[in-house]
């Protein structure tokens, strides 16, 4: 008797065939091997030309640092605001495209970081970064996970 099944049609059924299942599983992974290739590459190809003297363009990257008695450096220079409103127009106007990296002391206050940024945004200067220590971030975090939290 093939598959367990017994004449006496007055139990029932306790086991699964899982052949089917199996075949069904097998053939859907073969469908989404074949179509994983038409997927793989959405983009338009395109044979680019090569150049003895391309290189990559990198965008241009200003440091400024804020620190707790209020010092603005720009580059590791130390400046103050007409030193910022000198200097970064050139700059952007040279690569539009730069970028600006802020690093303030956390004893600055949220005032004077949002003040930088203002600064910078009207000299048009759009695209910057806050600068965190990543293992102090990382040791809050997981002395969170760790410290429940107290109701």
């Amino acid at each position: 008797m093939a598959g367990g099944v017994s004449e006496d049609n007055d139990e029932i059924i306790t086991s699964i065939n899982v052949t089917p299942l199996v075949d069904i599983m097998l053939v859907l992974l073969i469908i989404f091997m074949l179509t994983a290739n038409l997927i793989d590459n959405p983009a338009i190809e395109v044979d680019l030309p090569e150049a003895s003297t391309g290189e990559a363009s990198e965008p241009t990257t200003v440091g400024l640092v804020l620190t707790k008695d209020g010092t603005i450096y720009l580059n590791g220079s130390p400046t103050d605001e007409d030193g910022l409103r000198a200097f970064i127009p050139d700059v952007v106007k040279e690569d539009p495209k730069t970028q600006a990296i802020i690093s303030a002391d956390k004893d600055v206050s949220h005032g004077e970081v949002i003040k930088l940024i203002d600064i910078i945004r009207q000299l048009g200067l759009f695209r910057f970064a806050l600068n965190i220590d990543p293992a102090a971030a990382l040791s809050v975090a997981t002395s969170e996970i760790e410290t429940p939290a107290e109701q």
